[in-house]
C-alpha cells in the first residue's frame, strides 16, 4: 500500500484529463468510476471514450481496447515466471487484472517470488484515486483552466521517470536499454512508414525486440544457478 500511494497522486492527477474524455463522450460521473475500474489502462480509456463519443459499435470498442491494452499481455507473460509455482490461478488472474505499466515498474524491481498481496495492496492505493479522479474529472474538469489540466497530465510521465531511474542506476544493463527504449522510441514516430504504425503497436514491437535482445545477450541467472556457482 505504501509504493502504491506514490502512483495513486500521480493516477489522480492524470485522470481529471481522462474524466474530461469521458464527460465529452456524455459518460456521467458513475458510469466513468466503472469504465476505469474495469479498464485500469489510460490508452485503453481514451480509445473507449473517442469510440463511444464517434457512436462505434460494441464489436469495434472491444477490439481497439484489447489492440491498445496489448502490452499488458507481454507484462503479464514476464510477471508470470516470477510467481511462486504453487500460486493458485485465481491470484494469478487477479494480479493480471490490476497490472498497469507503473505497477508492473514496482513488482518487477522486488527481489524474488511476487506475492499477489503485494500486488493488491499497491492496486488499492493506486487504482482507487485513479477511478475517483476520472469521476471528479467528469464532474469538475472542465471548470480549470486549460493549463492546469495540461500540468495535471504531464504527471504521470515524472512519476513512470522516478519508478524507472532507481534501477537504471544501479544496473548498467538495465540503463543501456532504458537508453535505447528512449532513442528507438523517438525514431519510431519520424521513421517513415514506422511512425504511420499506432502507438501502442510499436510499443508492442519496441518491447518485444528489447526484452528479447536483453534476454540473449544479458541473461539473469536464476536462484538455482547462482547457488551451484556459490
Amino acid at each position: 500500500m505504501r509504493d502504491g500511494i506514490p502512483i495513486g497522486l500521480g493516477y489522480f492527477a492524470v485522470s481529471f484529463s481522462l474524466g474530461i474524455a469521458a464527460k465529452n463522450a456524455g459518460f456521467d460521473w458513475i458510469q466513468g468510476f466503472f469504465a476505469s475500474l474495469t479498464c485500469i489502462a489510460s490508452a485503453g480509456e481514451y480509445a473507449l471514450f473517442s469510440l463511444a463519443a464517434a457512436g462505434a459499435a460494441y464489436a469495434e470498442v472491444a477490439l481497439m481496447t484489447l489492440v491498445a491494452n496489448a502490452r499488458y499481455l507481454l507484462m503479464s507473460c514476464a510477471l508470470s515466471q516470477r510467481f511462486d509455482p504453487k500460486t493458485s490461478m485465481g491470484h494469478r488472474v487477479g494480479v493480471g487484472f490490476f497490472i498497469t505499466d507503473e505497477i508492473f515498474g514496482i513488482e518487477v524491481a522486488r527481489p524474488g517470488y511476487i506475492k499477489p498481496a503485494y500486488t493488491y495492496g499497491a492496486a488499492l492505493t493506486s487504482i482507487l484515486p485513479w477511478v475517483i479522479g476520472t469521476s471528479f474529472g467528469i464532474i469538475a474538469g472542465n471548470i480549470l483552466p486549460a493549463f492546469i489540466v495540461s500540468a495535471l497530465s504531464v504527471a504521470i510521465y515524472g512519476m513512470f521517470i522516478a519508478i524507472i531511474i532507481p534501477p537504471a542506476k544501479n544496473n548498467r544493463v538495465i540503463l543501456l536499454f532504458v537508453i535505447l527504449s528512449f532513442v528507438i522510441s523517438y525514431l519510431g514516430t519520424v521513421v517513415p512508414f514506422i511512425k504511420d504504425i499506432s502507438s501502442g503497436t510499436r510499443t508492442i514491437i519496441i518491447t518485444v525486440v528489447l526484452a528479447s535482445a536483453a534476454a540473449i545477450f544479458f541473461p539473469v541467472k536464476d536462484e538455482e544457478e547462482t547457488a551451484d556457482e556459490k
